[in-house]
């Protein structure tokens, strides 16, 4: 099963209302299916305002395999570390049957 990603579109330049209402439809027409876009507005004073739509889209094959990869590389550095740790310290942590995941340390 793959993720789903959440995808930002800042529109910040607007100039009329009916530019905008023709960027809109546009960014909707282009939308995938069971998108659940959102619109709002953000900014301040300062920094200025935008509009900003949010949408889900399915995550692409080669973010699946980039992500699959690198979630790979730091469950086996996270495991090493402990090993290290463990050895370090002199003390070995594992889950005590029966306990919902609690660890049990033996010195």
């Amino acid at each position: 099963m793959s993720r789903r990603v959440k995808e930002f579109i800042d529109i910040r330049d607007h100039s009329s209302l009916d530019d905008l209402i023709d960027k809109l439809a546009e960014l909707r027409d282009g939308l995938p299916e069971d998108h659940e876009a959102e619109l709002r507005l953000r900014g301040d004073d300062v920094f200025g305002r935008r509009i900003t739509i949010t949408y889900f889209r399915d995550q692409t094959a080669e973010e699946a395999e980039l992500e699959r990869r690198y979630t790979e590389e730091q469950k086996a550095a996270k495991a090493k570390e402990l090993e290290r740790l463990q050895e370090e310290l002199g003390v070995v942590c594992y889950e005590a049957p029966g306990k919902r995941g609690k660890l049990r340390i033996v010195a």
